[in-house]
């Protein structure tokens, strides 16, 4: 079947013999146009780009291919725009506008969705939308189109759902996701950007302000989509004591979070210690906080275990920290020489602090040795504390082996109460 009497059918209006003259200056207003677009986003699409990274922080996928997209199509969609009149008596001098319409403002919307840190199959369909509505709607054939896809409908009870609804549904959720999502971006930048406010204060900040944007971009979903929440009282009972069990610990998780970034007892950068994890917490989330191990491993904590276990944080008030490495030296040994030879390696130390100055505890009289404990300040314990111990040792070993410290082994005195003699007989000890 020829797609002319299908296009007639759909009103659009295919002459039989086309005006030569007009297709041509079609062609040429469209060449004009995006290549008069195209120059000038290479020299302002940069600025904008710029201008999306001071706001928004760094976008996501090629954000300068962006920045010209946007520059340039929307110059290219605007210079067809204001032509479609021009060409109202050529039908297919028309067509031609109007689709080239459709592919500068498809593109646009592409290059908008990509820039706001959405995924391309989300830009490619909301592109491929945008294409059909705007040629369509160039072309006055946007009515039929929406006529057809009204009358594609089923009936589930006593409300009927048309193909048009679904298709109005997506739209509106796909445009408000990726609105939400583009004010949360610019949000949570604007308010890591204030100084006033410490990392605590300003994590609680983001957290509310992005609640708050979903919450108001649900708020306006219903309203657009005409969504009548009384038809779900009856079942308003029942769903929100399901989901009040279903969702007990993500909620206590929740508001876990925000109590902790409220208190500030745990925020971002601190070094803490929850049982056998030792980190420093990188982010506080709606569900865990994250803590990082020296290994690079990280940690996901439930923030409320977190507000019901104990917590070791090194950097609550102060983050200063004082290490203990014992070290243990023979008897026979220069006590004060031994404990002067600890206090220089641990001071020689790079990230040992001069004040509080190192010092030395003799701790006891062992078994084998006389134990000492060396005690060391630093500052920043999110670097390691191993590596500090570490470094403290290897420098007392060789001070220790040039001045002649012993480190002894372990060391045990066996008496012995009774010995066989040649004829078999026990002899007691001093016989």
């Amino acid at each position: 079947m020829s797609p002319v009497p299908w296009l007639r059918a759909q009103g659009l209006p295919i002459p039989t013999d086309p005006d030569v003259t007009a297709i041509a200056g079609a062609i040429a207003v469209v060449v004009l146009a995006f290549s008069v677009g195209w120059w000038i986003g290479q020299r302002a699409g940069p600025r904008l780009t710029a201008l999306v990274h001071r706001w928004a922080g760094r976008a996501e996928g090629d954000a300068y291919r962006s920045g010209v997209a946007i520059v340039g199509m929307f110059l290219a969609a605007l210079a067809l725009l204001l032509s479609l009149p021009f060409f109202t008596a050529s039908p297919l001098a028309l067509v031609l506008v109007a689709v080239a319409l459709g592919v500068a403002v498809a593109r646009l919307a592409y290059a908008l969705v990509r820039l706001a840190g959405l995924g391309s199959g989300y830009a490619w369909l909301i592109a491929a939308v945008v294409f059909v509505v705007a040629a369509a709607g160039s072309l006055g054939g946007l009515q039929p189109l929406l006529a057809t896809l009204d009358r594609a409908s089923v009936t589930v009870g006593t409300r009927r759902v048309s193909l048009l609804g679904v298709v109005n549904a997506v739209v509106v959720i796909a445009v408000l996701f990726a609105i939400a999502r583009l004010a949360n971006r610019v949000l949570t930048h604007s308010i890591g950007r204030l100084t006033r406010l410490d990392v605590s204060q300003r994590a609680l900040v983001q957290k509310l302000a992005g609640i708050a944007v979903i919450v108001v971009a649900a708020l306006i979903g219903i309203d657009l989509l005409g969504i009548d929440l009384t038809a779900l009282a009856v079942f308003s009972g029942a769903l929100g004591l399901a989901v009040g069990f279903g969702l007990q610990k993500t909620v206590g998780n929740l508001l876990s979070g925000l109590i902790l970034l409220m208190d500030r007892s745990v925020k971002p950068g601190d070094v803490i210690v929850v049982g056998e994890t030792f980190g420093q917490v990188t982010k506080i989330g709606v569900r865990a906080v994250s803590v990082v191990t020296r290994d690079g491993k990280e940690h996901l904590i439930p923030n409320e275990q977190l507000m019901v276990e104990p917590v070791e944080n090194w950097s609550y008030s102060s983050r200063n920290v004082r290490i203990h490495i014992p070290v243990g030296i023979a008897y026979s040994s220069d006590l004060p020489l031994a404990q002067k030879l600890m206090i220089e390696a641990a001071t020689a130390a790079e990230r040992v602090l001069k004040s509080p100055a190192p010092t030395v505890w003799l701790r006891g009289f062992g078994d084998s040795s006389v134990d000492h404990d060396i005690l060391a300040w630093i500052k920043d314990p999110e670097a390691g504390v191993g590596n500090v111990q570490s470094d403290i040792l290897n420098r007392l070993w060789l001070l220790f082996q040039e001045h002649g410290i012993e480190i002894p082994y372990p060391q045990s005195d066996v008496h012995i109460r009774s010995l066989p003699s040649s004829d078999g007989r026990v002899l007691e000890q001093g016989s």
